[in-house]
């Protein structure tokens, strides 16, 4: 893709000395979003115009996504008291009512004014009316530092709406200030950082004539643009036709091959090699990738003889422990920052001595209260005093730690103690185990299945930390019946509780293996 773009622009910056905004004009219509897509990929623009029934519908965890982002757009409106909402839906009588907004002297600011300019239609989050009567311009991103595309999205907004007759004194970005502390209340004035792109803009002009060119070229094409998929099939994010330029990849491609990188793909492709089976002995891997290659080739799993070793260092109790957590841009609770992680659940499976049944602890929070305190307190008693904590993923179990003792202090000295005791299971995995079922990846999702078959989390209601976040945020909601909150409650517990069984049947299984 990016060679096809450099020629495109190649043949027209030739033509922008003739006049930028020549030739541009189209019967069809543009709109930011789809401009913004184009800049990605071309054929995802064409797709979005002429082929948009192919594209993947948006999922709960993508609804979730819009819907904070909504959420952080109304936030930011807060910082301009006064403000106006244009609401219509249909585009020109949107455009009207901006026009009205803008030569009423006593409207402070607008917030999603409707502009048009030569067939590109944009909105604009918030236009606030300076004293001297001129206009800043601010799109609002719910990130928490600005990304290298926002640039293309302010940038089409400013030259549409500066060439739609708007005197505008800047252009900006509003993005997230990570370092905010909740108090009593949101601080909206706190809450975010307005970074002025007034100058990055001003000289992306050229660029974006160029890019308009290439986008109205190719709606008038008869097919899609053939661009092989590529990085820019999730960079920057990822494509709505990301299945249809994707196809799935059989179980033994090279791609299944763990943390393979993109170099050593690209030589083994250029070799003709696509199937792990294919890879000769002698092709120089890593040690880890070589092992990884065995395993699919002999269709038998690897167990490094280090193994034992390192499960002897457990020491009983053993104790299994996972958490759950949603992390908000929006923070809501006394001494949090935009996107800290509220711990909502745990589950812990308890192994006495090594013939013991395992016992089970778990908590839930079940309303929109603040869960921090209970969740620690009784994670506290439930971890005792001695014995190994058995985690899958150590870093992300200590620093949710880490922050409930920066927040409840009177916790700190327990939870110390508790992040000495932390066994992480993932490395253990990593570096001593391999199973041609793993396909690459090393997440619990996969291992578990893989080694313990009667263990797997097909057909769960809440199957994945995603799930769990947008199950509990419905569950705290007041939105669901009884019968519902009950059915979600259940589904928490049983995939929380699957979590840490799950390490207990894992590790069965590995103590069991003949070394």
């Amino acid at each position: 893709m990016a060679f096809w773009l450099c020629r495109t622009r190649e043949s027209t910056l030739a033509n922008l000395e003739e006049g930028e905004d020549k030739g541009i004009a189209s019967h069809m219509l543009i709109s930011k979003s789809k401009y913004i897509a184009g800049t990605q990929c071309l054929k995802r623009f064409y797709l979005l115009v002429h082929e948009p029934e192919l594209a993947a519908q948006p999922d709960e965890s993508d609804q979730a996504i819009i819907g904070q982002g909504q959420e952080v757009g109304l936030l930011a409106r807060q910082m301009f008291p006064g403000g106006v909402v244009v609401d219509c839906k249909d585009r020109d009588e949107a455009i009207r009512a901006t026009r009205e907004l803008l030569a009423n002297p006593e409207v402070p600011a607008i917030f999603e004014g409707a502009f048009e300019y030569q067939s590109v239609f944009v909105r604009v989050d918030i236009l606030h009316r300076r004293h001297d009567k001129r206009w800043r311009l601010i799109e609002v991103k719910s990130t928490t530092e600005p990304k290298d595309h926002h640039l293309d999205d302010v940038a089409i907004q400013h030259r549409v709406v500066s060439r739609s007759g708007v005197d505008l004194a800047a252009s900006c970005l509003a993005h997230v200030n990570r370092e905010y502390v909740h108090g009593e209340q949101i601080d909206a004035r706190r809450f975010f950082k307005i970074r002025n792109l007034t100058n990055r803009v001003k000289r992306a002009q050229r660029e974006v004539a160029v890019q308009l060119r290439s986008e109205f070229r190719v709606l008038e094409m008869p097919e899609a643009p053939s661009i092989p998929a590529g990085r820019q099939c999730t960079d920057p994010v990822t494509c709505e036709f990301f299945d249809h330029c994707n196809p799935p990849i059989p179980d033994d491609h090279i791609l299944r091959l763990p943390r393979i990188h993109a170099n050593t793909v690209a030589r083994l492709v250029a070799d003709g090699v696509e199937s792990i089976h294919d890879i000769p002995k002698n092709y120089p891997l890593t040690g880890r990738l070589r092992r990884a290659c065995n395993c699919v080739q002999t269709g038998q799993p690897w167990f490094d003889a280090d193994l034992k070793r390192e499960l002897g260092k457990l020491k009983y109790p053993l104790y299994f422990a996972d958490f759950e957590t949603v992390y908000p841009a929006i923070p809501r609770f006394t001494g949090m920052r935009p996107y800290d992680h509220i711990p909502f659940q745990w589950s812990v499976h308890v192994l006495r001595q090594p013939s013991a049944e395992p016992e089970h602890f778990e908590f839930l929070a079940t309303d929109a209260n603040d869960p921090r305190y209970d969740f620690v307190s009784a994670l506290c008693d439930a971890l005792g005093d001695c014995g190994s904590i058995v985690v899958y993923n150590q870093q992300f179990e200590s620093q949710r730690l880490s922050d409930l003792a920066s927040w409840l202090p009177e916790f700190s000295g327990r939870i110390n103690k508790l992040q000495r005791r932390l066994w992480d299971l993932l490395p253990i995995i990593r570096d001593h185990v391999y199973h041609p079922r793993f396909a690459g990846s090393y997440s619990l999702k996969s291992v578990l299945p893989a080694l313990v078959p009667d263990m797997t989390y097909d057909g769960m209601e809440v199957a994945d930390g995603q799930a769990a976040g947008i199950a509990w945020e419905s569950l705290i909601g007041g939105d669901c019946r009884e019968a519902e909150c009950q059915r979600k409650r259940k589904a928490l517990l049983d995939y929380c509780g699957q979590d840490t069984l799950g390490m207990v049947r894992l590790l069965e299984h590995l103590r069991s293996l003949p070394f």
